[in-house]
């Protein structure tokens, strides 16, 4: 079993990390059935953007990096405290925990500002929010090399620029744990 972390700051998007949930759930019961998702936080309950209530299945402290496959990243809203979570040193360190594995990284919109904040994205390309150019200013401080383009993939780790990009972040992660057939056979599944 090929096991998926979403990593979740307080202020998350609901509906970016629902792409992750929803498309590796959907292979786990219509694609290949290898693959299995869980959350981890800083804290057990986080609030979304939009201020909902979820439970995470694990702390950030809890989890063993050689225990999973790859990392998902939803962004979020900085009026919900994203960036206080997701500038966290303990979350930016796991972040590093699982590219120094060379583990797949998947983030959605500002997800990819924590990437760039760790340090994994210097001289790397990369994207994320093209609506607000405070955002790819943002990238480009972390040394990242901000492309104008949907989705950026560059050695195992994928970033894209705002919330339309979501399924079809989460569908290049499958692809990437999977194979690219079982990952079309699940978009076809789900209707994209």
């Amino acid at each position: 079993m090929k096991k998926v972390l979403l990593l979740l700051a307080n202020g998350f998007e609901i509906y970016e990390a629902s792409a992750f949930i929803d498309v590796i759930g959907w292979n786990l019961i219509e694609g290949d059935g290898s693959t299995r998702l869980y959350s981890c936080g800083l804290r057990k309950e986080l609030r979304s953007t939009f201020d909902q209530c979820f439970i995470v299945d694990f702390l950030v402290e809890e989890i063993e990096v050689d225990d999973y496959a790859a990392l998902a990243i939803p962004g979020g809203f900085e009026d919900f405290g994203f960036y206080d979570d997701a500038f966290d040193e303990k979350f930016l360190n796991l972040i590093q925990q699982f590219r120094d594995k060379n583990k797949i990284i998947a983030s959605i919109c500002v997800g990819a500002l924590p990437l760039g904040k760790s340090g994994i994205l210097r001289h790397r390309c990369a994207t994320t929010y093209n609506k607000n150019p405070l955002r790819q200013q943002m990238l480009q401080s972390f040394d990242a090399k901000v492309l104008n383009e949907p989705v950026v993939e560059d050695d195992n780790m994928i970033t894209s620029w705002n919330p339309s990009t979501a399924i079809p972040v989460a569908m290049r992660l499958l692809e990437k744990l999977t194979s690219q057939e079982n990952a079309g056979r699940v978009r076809e599944l789900m209707g994209f």
